[in-house]
């Protein structure tokens, strides 16, 4: 017969390491969060992924908002070959930072990046628009009445010089992306913006050419290829905007670190910027200040707002011995504070760090959104060739189309001749197609929703749960720790006839003071506090009975504590109390008797109870859909009694590791998608076995290493806000792709057909960028509590 704990051990290797090869290969990895430099749309982040990929031993995984790539990688791989793979393709890769480093550095650098980038597309913009409005306006008289003022020639000549001006100056980044692009064989959405702006310019050069009657007519489109380099500049910035708006979450969590830490050196305080901090410091906080590390207090008390750590405003008490968070504010008191977390080694760094692995992951519904980006220009440069080619091949077909549209469309013209007609619906293509809306739709939601989870003490460490926590139709729950509180507590306190409850406590409470089982500290911390040290008894004779109770003498008379057995053996009759004890019994309580002088003077009992809100958080839960299933390796009555306590009807007791994870698999197996809520170490198997599994805050670090999301308040509303933050990032996901997925499909047809003027086509593109990034930012207005 195994030893339960075996068992244990077992079933937390096969659910934690499904193999010992895959075991060593994840110990070999290394996975690491590295900033990319220089993309500026879904084609590009797509080369960077596909360069990194090409690797043997990496597996990479780049998002644009984010502008990180999460590559795993083994030790045979060094940094510069991944930085040459990224460099080959077009882009830079940054080393990440180092271990010592302080938190956040790595966004607060794409932070200084994505300003230098927002003031740099702000002035392009503003340099395009005061050179494409002249033209604009120049060309009202020629759209309008037809009439090239103040001639040809020099109207002609006017259009090329500025249209020229545009893509020169404020469009020479765009070009330049371009041409890199196609020099790597990566093409990306720029090629298409240079391909179309490009070829309305070299219009502009035919049209001068035949006015000085060396070419045959062709329409000049110059001044429209102006008009689309600034629009996809004004896109280019207002999209860099909304993105920026995106990671407002870290940003906020980087703003709430302590800037200077008051530490104590010789007896004198001296104040030191944070990065000077070291492990083993002592550091004065007072009231009103935050505290600038993690650590452990020292000396004094005081309550301290965690909101930082559990999203919720209830100050927490603390004194000697007690953690505090650094960034978290201290209310009241002074306190001495020993340094245990500096630099990346702290909540708040681990928080952010999480964060951005997280936003750096994919949902299994981006898969095909990323295949189609990755083919997206080649296949838009295809098309728009075939519209070229079309056209010209079939010129009554079309021109009967245009002659159609052109009583409702005033911009088609089927006046003009064979060529410019094709090159109007070639340049349309080249410039409706947005690659930027399908690879934008998925991790622009992703980063808005991580952000928004961690300010509200829901940490996702994988995105792909986001999608598997919305799929959800069962919710399993450990019991101890997760649904109670996991410590014993007084519940109920009996004397017997004669006596009275100040009287019971004043027998009970000297002897258990002096045991350090775990249900007699709980008794001596509900026991009423002594008035003053004269009326401290004295206690004689003490002595502990393992697996029975206590004895001693209190104030001269003989006190024994203790279980039904130990009152046998001392000869105590527990029939005044029996009564009540079997009731208490019955409720899945643990009785503790007391006895003095050989007579029943009464009975304490004690529970583990559910934890404040653990009922609603429930019945909240089967409102949203979930089933939820309790999970214990508790006896039958107690689990029966918490399970009726918080309104679960399903539950199975009695269980082993392993059980519980044979009855998850089982789940599966119907067909369910499981998600599991745990907090203890022998919860990890069934945390990593579920379709998703989140770890209660307050849990241990292997369950938490094991779980997918981690709530870091110790409170299962918290698994209620996780539930809705799915929700709600999911449907972002899904609208943004909707969006994206319609907006290219009709777009591209109508195109073809030469429905669409450049100038209206390139203003759509860039709208539909802007539409999916405002869209998920809408996110931050969601209420998670409902």
């Amino acid at each position: 017969m195994r030893e339960p704990t075996e068992v244990m051990i077992d079933a937390m290797t096969d659910a934690l390491s499904p193999s010992a090869d895959q075991a060593r290969t994840e110990m070999r990895s290394r996975r690491q969060v590295f900033p990319v430099e220089g993309m500026h749309c879904a084609g590009c982040s797509a080369a960077v992924e596909r360069a990194l990929n090409r690797l043997e031993g990496v597996q990479a995984s780049v998002s644009l908002p984010a502008e990180t790539a999460t590559i795993t990688y083994e030790p045979s791989i060094r940094l510069e070959d991944l930085q040459r793979a990224v460099e080959e393709a077009g882009y830079t890769l940054r080393p990440p930072p180092d271990e010592g480093a302080e938190p956040g550095r790595m966004e607060r650098e794409r932070l200084a990046r994505s300003e230098r980038f927002l003031a740099a597309a702000r002035s392009r913009m503003r340099l395009a628009w005061l050179l494409a409005a002249p033209a604009v306006l120049w060309m009202i008289p020629e759209m309008a009445l037809g009439v090239k003022w103040p001639g040809a020639l020099a109207f002609d000549v006017g259009m090329t010089l500025i249209a020229a001006a545009v893509l020169a100056f404020p469009g020479a980044t765009t070009m330049r992306s371009a041409f890199m692009s196609l020099r790597h064989w990566s093409p990306n959405m720029d090629v298409l913006i240079a391909l179309g702006s490009g070829g309305a310019l070299v219009t502009g050069f035919v049209a001068v050419l035949h006015d000085l009657g060396v070419a045959p007519m062709l329409m000049n489109y110059a001044g429209v290829g102006a008009m689309i380099m600034a629009i996809h500049l004004t896109g280019r910035f207002i999209e860099a905007k909304a993105r920026g708006r995106s990671s407002a979450a870290i940003q906020r969590l980087l703003s709430l670190e302590a800037r200077t830490a008051r530490v104590l050196r010789a007896g004198e305080e001296v104040e030191l910027p944070i990065a000077e901090l070291r492990v083993g410091d002592l550091m004065v906080v007072r009231p009103g200040e935050k505290v600038p590390t993690d650590g452990v207090v020292v000396e004094g008390r005081s309550a301290v707002d965690e909101s930082l750590v559990t999203g919720e405003s209830m100050p927490v008490e603390k004194g000697p011995d007690d953690p505090v968070v650094g960034a978290t504010v201290n209310l009241e008191g002074a306190m001495t504070v020993r340094a245990t977390g500096v630099g990346e080694g702290t909540f708040l760094a681990s928080v952010i760090r999480s964060v951005e692995e997280a936003q750096g992951s994919k949902v299994p519904i981006q898969e095909f959104a990323d295949r189609v980006t990755a083919v997206f220009v080649p296949i838009v440069l295809a098309i728009a060739a075939a519209a070229l080619v079309c056209w010209l091949a079939f010129p009554e077909f079309f021109h009967s189309v245009a002659l159609g549209a052109s009583r409702l469309l005033p911009w088609v013209e089927p006046g003009m001749g064979r060529v410019s007609l094709a090159l109007f619906a070639a340049l349309a293509v080249l410039v409706i197609a947005c690659p930027c809306a399908l690879g934008l739709a998925t991790p622009t939601a992703l980063m808005v929703g991580t952000g928004l989870g961690a300010e509200r003490g829901v940490l996702v460490r994988d995105g792909a749960a986001i999608q598997r926590l919305q799929e959800a139709d069962t919710i399993v729950f450990d019991k101890t720790g997760t649904l109670t509180v996991g410590a014993p507590a007084v519940t109920d306190v009996i004397p017997a006839a004669g006596w009275t409850e100040t009287d019971l406590w004043d027998a009970l409470a000297p002897i258990e003071v002096l045991s350090e089982h775990p249900l007699a500290r709980a008794i001596a911390a509900a026991a009423p506090p002594v008035d003053s040290p004269v009326d401290t008894p004295t206690v004689a004779d003490f002595r502990v009975d393992p697996g029975r109770g206590v004895r001693g003498s209190v104030n001269g008379r003989r006190i024994v504590a203790g279980n039904e057995r130990l009152m046998r053996e001392e000869g105590v009759d527990l029939s005044p109390v029996r009564e009540a004890a079997e009731a208490l019994e019955s409720q899945a309580r643990t009785i503790v008797f007391v006895a003095a002088e050989g007579e029943p003077a009464g009975l304490v009992a004690l529970a583990d109870p559910v934890k404040d809100g653990a009922a609603r958080a429930l019945a909240e839960l089967r409102e949203l859909g979930l089933e939820p299933l309790m999970l214990t390796g508790d006896n039958e009555r107690t689990a029966a009694a918490v399970a009726g306590g918080v309104g679960i009807a399903s539950w199975r007791s009695s269980l082993l590791p392993d059980q519980k994870l044979d009855i998850i698999r089982e789940l599966q197996q119907q067909g369910r998608v499981v998600a599991m809520v745990g907090d203890g170490i022998n919860d990890a198997p069934a945390l990593k076995q579920a379709d998703v599994g989140l770890a209660i805050g307050s849990g241990t670090d292997i369950a938490i290493e094991a779980a997918d999301m981690a709530l870091l308040q110790d409170d299962l509303a918290a698994a209620v806000r996780a539930v809705r933050l799915s929700r709600a990032t999911f449907r972002k996901i899904r609208q943004n792709l909707f969006w994206a997925y319609f907006y290219n499909t009709v777009a591209i047809p109508v195109a073809f057909l030469g429905l669409l003027h450049p100038v209206i086509a390139e203003a759509a593109m860039a709208f539909s960028s802007i539409t999916v990034v405002t869209n998920a930012n809408r996110l931050r207005g969601v209420d998670l509590d409902g």
